[in-house]
């Protein structure tokens, strides 16, 4: 019984890490991992380093993202932060 009063904080401490560290950014990287699957060609982007761009080309793995002037760069789909309404 006292064995289990001096656990009892510290599984009481992993259980609200969990609830308030792991579950919430398990949550968002599924959110993130859902929206870079749904990109379609056409869609306004910003990717992880401030570039905004529409996208060009896509492929399994990376996009082509044309920028306002016309120059076209090639990012991997990881690299996409969001999708501009």
């Amino acid at each position: 019984m006292e064995m289990l009063a001096t656990l009892a904080p510290l599984i009481l401490m992993f259980v609200l890490l969990y609830f308030i560290l792991i579950r919430p950014q398990q949550k968002r990287q599924k959110q993130v991992r859902e929206m870079q699957s749904n990109l379609q060609k056409g869609d306004a982007v910003v990717t992880i380093g401030g570039f905004h761009g529409e996208i060009h080309a896509m492929d399994e793995d990376t996009l082509v993202l044309q920028a306002g002037d016309g120059s076209k760069l090639t990012y991997d789909r990881s690299a996409i932060r969001e999708v501009k309404q």
